[in-house]
């Protein structure tokens, strides 16, 4: 991949976050296999990438386009508090799942005729005024906001067979504390009882994470097994870069390496334009990821108290989501 290579080199900045992410892209548009897929968009796909991250380099914020940064952080602090309803997100400003309980509700209210890609306009309005119901009425949003044990509630709340609770989480926070060298500090999001059932609006797509440390250093790999590589994967590398970031906060470690481990790392038809237009943007310097002092315990993290300074992106590009 000459040309990525140039370009890094004459912008005179030091950024593999961007240079690996353009270079599955490009790796995806040149050798990706044509698909059929859920929703029936369609994709190239290729299987089996793995990117690494060094956090001492930058927070990994992707700067050929801008992502928004304060919906990875929202999203995450909601996974950490193990929740499962979207109004928290949605009182917040942050839309990025109303699209899943909305296609649940217009099924169950048999509003099948209204749907993304036929109806766009009707499925628009809908959208709009089923977002605003859930902000406003807490009992409607209880009814139809609700996504099921979806991430973060795995994380906190995992149900064993006798009717107990597991929170993942807190056990791996425990562990780094206590038990550093363990192999065993692991979170999973993955529960196959789930994957067929209406339990779950949306099957997790990254399905578990290892944290380990070495020396003062904890490090972070997470598996995915579906990978949306253009809209979904910037805030999959951001999220998980934060999380690493807020456990080492929390554990007194330095954050070291986190690994993402792609399984089917898909790009969608209707993504191409985008990406082949991200390829041709020259990466900048990475930004900084400030975590305030205060900052001590997983189940009081204070979302003023994380900030990134020096993000200086380029424009945003937009795309069209698959539900």
């Amino acid at each position: 991949m000459n040309k990525l290579k140039e370009s890094k080199e004459i912008s005179g900045v030091v950024n593999h976050a961007d240079s690996q992410y353009l270079t599955l892209l490009n790796d995806i548009l040149k050798k990706g296999n044509e698909s059929t897929d859920r929703t029936g968009t369609g994709t190239l796909k290729v299987f089996g990438r793995i990117l690494k991250f060094d956090l001492s380099e930058g927070y990994p914020l992707l700067t050929t386009k801008e992502v928004w940064f304060r919906g990875v952080k929202e999203e995450l602090l909601w996974f950490i508090r193990g929740e499962r309803n979207i109004r928290p997100l949605v009182t917040k400003g942050v839309h990025i799942w109303d699209e899943w309980p909305f296609k649940k509700y217009l099924e169950a209210n048999q509003l099948g005729h209204v749907n993304q890609k036929d109806t766009p306009d009707e499925w628009g309005e809908r959208l709009e005024k089923f977002v605003e119901s859930i902000k406003e009425d807490e009992d409607f949003a209880k009814r139809w906001g609700d996504l099921g044990p979806v991430y973060g509630y795995q994380w906190r709340h995992w149900k064993t067979i006798e009717g107990k609770e597991i929170d993942q989480l807190a056990v791996a926070v425990d562990t780094i504390r206590n038990n550093p060298d363990s192999r065993r500090i692991l979170v999973t999001a993955w529960d196959p009882e789930d994957v067929d059932s209406q339990k779950v609006a949306l099957p997790p797509c990254h399905i578990l994470y290892q944290f380990q440390t070495d020396g003062n250093k904890l490090n972070c790999m997470m598996y995915q097994r579906s990978v949306d590589t253009f809209l979904g994967l910037p805030f999959n590398i951001a999220s998980y870069a934060l999380l690493t970031e807020l456990i080492a906060k929390i554990t007194n470690k330095e954050p070291g390496e986190l690994s993402i481990a792609l399984a089917d790392t898909h790009l969608y038809l209707d993504h191409q334009k985008q990406a082949k237009e991200q390829l041709k943007r020259i990466p900048k310097a990475l930004p900084k990821l400030v975590i305030d002092d205060s900052i001590r315990d997983i189940d009081n993290l204070n979302s003023e108290g994380i900030q990134v300074v020096g993000y200086d992106p380029h424009p945003p590009i937009k795309a069209q989501i698959s539900v």
